[in-house]
């Protein structure tokens, strides 16, 4: 199987599904919490590189550099595009980010699988989505029964504490 394939369709089904439960809100807060240390540090990472590459591959002043619309879109592309690559790749690879490995929460299909592309690629849409409106949809956990976020709910996910080892 190539690794294409293999990114697309991951069956591989994780251990530990009768001692999981549900994941709270003050966990997922935490986890958000320490992935946005992450994020920041992405951010400042892509911003040198943009600001590098415009300064000194395409010659522009240093004073004209963030001044045009151009500019200013290649940056927020470059970070939205590297922010949801962290995300997705973290989420496909074991279930988790690093500020959920701290927490120790893993992001799973509701029959214990991998996430696919199209949920990681929908919990990115629908978490930014979330933290737009407010937070509400990290809030929603409070009223959901299976405590699921709109992130989970959107893509059809669940995000689940695991116990520890």
């Amino acid at each position: 199987m190539s690794i294409v394939t293999s990114m697309v369709t991951n069956p591989r089904r994780f251990t530990q599904l009768d001692s999981v439960w549900p994941a709270g809100l003050s966990r997922r807060l935490g986890a958000m919490l320490y992935d946005g240390f992450l994020v920041t540090a992405i951010w400042l990472a892509v911003t040198v590189a943009h600001l590098a590459f415009f300064r000194f591959v395409l010659g522009q002043q240093a004073d004209e550099i963030g001044t045009t619309q151009f500019d200013i879109w290649s940056l927020r592309l470059m970070l939205l595009f590297f922010v949801t690559l962290f995300f997705v790749y973290s989420w496909r690879r074991g279930g988790m980010t690093l500020g959920m490995q701290a927490w120790r929460l893993r992001v799973q299909t509701t029959d214990g699988h991998a996430i696919t592309l199209k949920q990681s690629l929908i919990r990115c849409v629908t978490a930014w989505l979330s933290l737009a409106a407010f937070g509400i949809g990290y809030w929603w956990v409070l009223f959901d029964r299976q405590r699921r976020s709109w992130p989970d709910i959107a893509s059809n996910t669940q995000t689940v504490v695991l116990p520890k080892k």
